[in-house]
Formats: C-alpha cells, structure tokens, sequence
C-alpha cells in the first residue's frame, strides 16, 4: 500500500519524509509538480513510533518566521528570495541529478524545465513592473525597496548568466531562457520609458503655473519647456531617491541623463530645422544654452552624479550655427533702428533750438546712458542666449556704426553756429565722455578691431567737441602769441604772457556749466595747446642769443613763463603734470655753455621725450649764436650714440611731435636731405 507525501508549501511537509535542504521550499513542489513522483511504499520492519501527547502551549510562544513559497514571494514583492528560489530549482535541473526518496537517480522531465521558465518569465514580469514604476508616483520607503529588490535579482540573473557563458566546454546545453540578459533588457525598457515621457510632456495640456503661461506665447515655446520640465524632475529624482536602489556600476544617474538628453536632442533638432519665428529661435538657444546646461545639468543635486562633457551638446553644430546667424541678425537690426531713432530724437531738438536740460547746474543729455544701457542689454542677452562673450561681441559693431553717424551729426551741427549751439555741445562732451569711459573700462573684453574704430571715432568727436571751444580763444590770443620769443619779450617791456593767461581767464567764466570732467579734458588740451604755441614761437628762429648773459636771461624768462603757465593750469584744474617739465630742461639747454653740458642735457631731454627729433633739437641749439659747428656736430653724434638706449622705458605721452619746425638748422653745415622718412647730409 502507497501512502501519498503533501507537497511542500502550504502544507507541513510530513514528518516521514526527510528532503535534501535542495527540495526544502522549491517551488516544484510548491506547486505539486513533484507529487506524483514523491512516493514511498510501506517498509517492511517499519513501526511507526507512538505520537508523544500534546505539549502544554504557552501564552506567548516564540514567533518563528515561516517560509514562503515563490508565489507568496512575488506577492509580497520578495523579489530576490523568488529568484533565489527559480536559481536553486535551475541548479537542481541542470546542475546535478535529483534524488528521490527511494534513492534512485533521475533526471527531471521535460515538464519540470517547461514550468521553470514559465516560474522565470513571471518572476522577469514583477521584476520590469517594478522597474517601469519607478516615476508613477512619488517614491516611498516601499516602492523603493521593491525597485531595490528589483536591481537586485537583475545581478543574481546577470551572474548566472555569466556562470553559464563561462562554463567549460563540454558541459551540459544551457537552458533555453539563459542567457536572460536582464541588463540589456533593464536599459531597453528605460529608454522606451524615457521616450514616453518625453513624448507624453511635449503633447500634454499645459500645467504651469498662470504666471509663466503669460510668457509662453506658442506651443513651440510651451511643448519646450514641458519637455525641460519633465527631464529636470526627472533626473533630480533619480539623484535625490532612486540613485540609492542601484549599485554604482549601473551608474544609474549618467544612464538616465544621457537617454533623456538623446531625447531631448532629437526634438530641439526636429524644431530647430521647422524654419522658427525670431521669437521661437530666442527661446530654443536660450534652452540650449543657459537653462539646460546651467539650470538643470549644473544643478547642485547632480554635482558628483553625472558627466557632463560625455553628453555632448543639444544641438549639432550646423544646427546651432544657423539659429545663432538669425539671431544675431536679428538683434543688430533691432539695435541699429533704436540707435538710429535714438540720435534722430536728438538731432531734432537740437535743430529746433532747444537747449539741453541742466541737471545740479551742468549741461546734460541723455543720449550716451541710454544707447550704452541698450548695448548692455543687448550684450547680457546675446550671452545669455549664446552662451558665449565672444559672439556677444559682434553687437559692439553698431556702437562703432552708431558712433560715426553721431560724429557726422554732430560735425554738421556745430557749422550752423545757432543760439544753442554752446549748450548742446557741451551737453555732447559729457556724452563723449562717457561712450570712452565705457570703452576703456570694458577694453580687455573688447575686441581689439572694434576698439580701436571706437576711440578712433571718440578722438574725433572730442576735437569737433573741445575744438569747438579752443578754436576761438587761440584765434583771439593769436596777437599775444606773435610777441612771444621776440625782442619786445626778451627786453620785458610787455608782459606777453600775462596778458595770454588774462585773456585765457576771461574766457573760462563761460564753463561753469561744464561737467567737471569735461572741464578737466578741456583745460588738459588748453594747457597742452598753449604748451605748444609757445615752443612753436621760441623754435621759429627769431632770435639768436650771442652771448652768455642773453642766454642766461633768455632761460631765465624761460623758467618764469613755465612756471605761470603751470600754476595757473594746475590751480585751474588741468592734470597735465609733465607739462611743466617741459621749459624747464629746454631753459637749461639755453643757459649751460659748455658744449659737454649741453651734450648731456639734450640727451637727457631726448630720453625723456622720446619724439623730440634732430629738426627740434636744432632748433633749439640755434638759439644759441655761440655754439661752432664742430660743437653742433659733437651733440648730435652723441645723441644718435645714445639715443637708442634712453627711449626704453619712457611712459611720457607725446609732445613735440605736435611742434612744427621749419628747415633743420646746420650751422653752416651741408644741407639735410631725407629719403625714405630717414635723414642724410649732402656731399654737395
């Protein structure tokens, strides 16, 4: 008589049959598979032992934990003790023979491998459920535990997997589910949920708050930002809660980042090259450039988590090159027609005779703040939008337009000499003023081309500008300065210069409503002017000091004229320091007498007046009625000796260059011809 064993699972197994820990909790015999072959007949000699009475039970027994079947696994989502289970049922198939309780070897049949991998497609079903949930909801403590779980039996089938791949040859055929290749499988089913999402958040009804709708004008801009919302909270999860479910190897946080950056990039290149509107074209670089990279990939969260230079950019070259062509076209036609219409408002109220405002008793117009502010605006935008300073630069290319236009505007407006012509111009000087403060401040950022157009148009409007003030009082002290370095000076029966500086006097009372710093350029280049006018008059050769005493007290009036001309400019406000350094060493060549000393001397002078050139010095040295012509010559072979060593590092700007001289005066000398801007002595 056969006595029928229960299967292993629900019910107790029967304490008369003794399993091998292998068959303890298989799922085979969970589900009865193993029945009808787990039989054992009646043994002869067998007595079965007297049931023991009932033990008395406690009021609080031990709590023992009870072991489940696969199927109650899967239903508590006990993912990795399920696997564990399919994996110790697949070595018991394919690893070595089974053992049935009468000791006779057997090898499973053909049903046990069929429900096997049914068991392992069930297992794989939970398995990419729990995965495929992963951003259904928001995560709790369960649901990452079971997507936790979940990774975790994706690594026990990826290592039997590669036990089998590594098997010696000869072994037994691998089952027909291996390889599972749940990795693979893993990442295929991100990236069609990566899709999906996307897809889903491109076609979504708008939920973005009513304040940002209000700035998403088209669907283009509304279905971008969808998308960028969507990837954003996405792999910031991923960092902050699912990050934690994996192992490092999977590298999760770069695996999903990059599937929804292929993603993303395919969409922005598919609108990119639909022909977009000005206002669309702004709004994709700006996603491109600024909110993607820096928003989301330089969020805080994701430092650590995610490479960023393996993603590569949004949008191909090509791509990107033909948007950024359109918007810079676009925004410097747009920068160009406010310039224009800036200056037209202007010129207008200056041609209908309207004085400019006077702002804390100074002349003053708006014009440079207002174009300069739309240059920054423009600029922070292009950087903004471009991601880049050197493109934003191209902007600056209408400054440098503008400024031309301005030049020509304002060049033909002071010809018409009209009653408010001296208020507007010096309204317009402030305005100079600052267009070149805000180049020089900006001057490493700027590139090189472009500034030097700028100030070169700048250095021109501030000749039309303070020209149009020095002009005049040079015109009316014309007189004055024909007496300079005369015989009526040298005698001091007029006080030449005195009456220069009253008259010069005279005509400041006119600037008080002059921006200081505007003042302080305008007497800079009256002192410099004046400077000029006066060496100009004491080089034109019309006097000759024969003897000691007349160059003793010619340098003397010298170093007197010097040095009222450098209290009064000083005092007056001029910055032009190095100016009064000027006549001083000029006074000391006149005086010395020794040909050696005033060899010295002019070489002295030209170190620190590097564009003091042999015309100037000779000049000079004619003053002087006394000196021979071997002396002439002496000097200036001394100072084409030394002169290329005492220019190196002279930082003083240029002056006598701006002092006209006449025929080079040689001392009875052969006559100086020049070739080639050089100078050479005729032979003849």
């Amino acid at each position: 008589m056969k006595e029928e064993v229960g299967a292993v699972g629900h019910d107790p197994v029967p304490a008369t049959v003794n399993l091998s820990p292998a068959m303890e909790g298989s799922p085979k015999t969970v589900h009865g598979r193993f029945r009808h072959k787990l039989k054992m007949h009646k043994i002869l000699g067998f007595v079965p032992s007297p049931r023991s009475p009932k033990p008395i039970v406690e009021s609080n027994p031990p709590q023992t934990e009870v072991a489940l079947d696969f199927i109650e696994n899967l239903k508590e989502n006990r993912l990795v003790e399920a696997c564990q289970q399919l994996l110790l049922r697949e070595d018991q198939l394919f690893g070595q023979e089974t053992m049935t309780v009468e000791g006779l070897g057997q090898v499973c049949n053909e049903d046990d491998k069929d429900m096997l991998q049914k068991d392992y497609e069930t297992l794989l079903l939970h398995l990419w459920m729990a995965v495929h949930t992963t951003f259904s909801s928001t995560p709790s403590g369960e649901h990452l535990e079971i997507l936790r779980s979940a990774v975790e039996t994706i690594m026990l089938l990826e290592e039997k997997d590669q036990q089998w791949e590594g098997r010696p040859e000869g072994s037994r055929e691998a089952p027909v589910w291996r390889p599972h290749q749940c990795r693979l499988t893993h990442d295929t089913l991100l990236e069609k949920m990566v899709e999906s999402q996307m897809r889903n958040a491109a076609v979504e009804e708008d939920n973005i708050s009513v304040s940002n709708v209000d700035n998403l004008s088209t669907s283009m801009k509304r279905e971008v930002c969808r998308m960028g919302k969507r990837l954003k909270e996405t792999i910031l999860r991923v960092a902050r809660d699912i990050r934690d479910c994996y192992p490092p190897d999977f590298d999760v946080c770069n695996l999903y980042v990059r599937l929804y950056h292929q993603k993303f990039s395919a969409r922005l290149t598919e609108l990119a090259r639909s022909g977009l509107d000005v206002d669309d074209c702004n709004y994709l670089l700006c996603w491109v450039n600024n909110y993607y990279p820096n928003d989301i990939l330089k969020h805080k969260d994701l430092e650590g988590h995610i490479n960023i230079e393996s993603l590569g950019t949004l949008l191909s070259e090509k791509d990107f090159t033909t948007l950024e062509e359109q918007y810079l076209l676009q925004k410097e036609s747009t920068v160009r027609t406010w310039f224009s219409k800036a200056l037209s408002k202007k010129e207008e109220g200056w041609l209908s005779g309207k004085s400019p405002e006077l702002i804390d008793g100074y002349c003053f117009c708006p014009l440079a703040i207002d174009i300069i502010q739309a240059v920054d605006g423009a600029m922070r935008e292009a950087r903004t939008i471009l991601g880049s300073e050197a493109k934003a630069q191209r902007i600056l290319r209408q400054l440098d337009s503008f400024l031309i236009s301005y030049k020509r505007s304002l060049e033909e407006f002071v010809k018409g000499r009209r009653e408010n012509t001296q208020a507007v111009v010096k309204a317009n000087l402030l305005n100079i003023e600052q267009f070149r403060d805000f180049i020089v401040r900006r001057e490493e950022s700027i590139p090189e081309e472009i500034k030097t157009c700028c100030m070169s148009t700048l250095a021109d409007l501030r000749d039309c500008g303070y020209g149009y003030f020095t002009g005049p009082i040079h015109e009316e002290l014309r007189v004055q300065y024909r007496r300079l370095w005369t015989q009526a000076w040298f005698t001091g029966g007029q006080m030449v210069l005195d009456e220069v500086l009253g008259k010069l006097d005279r005509h400041m009372q006119q600037f008080t409503d002059l921006k200081p710093i505007c003042m302080e350029e305008l007497l800079g280049r009256l002192h410099m002017e004046m400077m000029v006018e006066y060496v100009k008059r004491m080089m034109k050769k019309k006097m000759k000091l024969k003897d000691k005493e007349q160059q003793e007290a010619a340098a003397k009036l010298l170093a007197e004229d010097s040095s009222k001309l450098s209290t009064y400019f000083t005092e007056a406000g001029s910055k032009i320091n190095w100016l009064s350094e000027v006549l001083p060493k000029m006074a000391e060549v006149v005086r010395l007498q020794d040909p050696g000393s005033i060899q010295l001397e002019i070489v002295t002078l030209a170190r620190d007046f590097p564009d003091l050139s042999w015309r100037h010095i000779s000049a000079l040295l004619s003053l002087k009625d006394n000196l021979s012509t071997a002396d002439v010559q002496g000097i200036k072979e001394s100072l084409v000796e030394n002169r290329p060593t005492v220019t190196t590092f002279n930082t003083i700007p240029p002056f006598f260059s701006k002092v006209p001289t006449g025929k080079t005066w040689c001392m009875g000398r052969p006559a100086c011809i020049c070739y080639g801007g050089r100078r050479y002595l005729s032979k003849d």
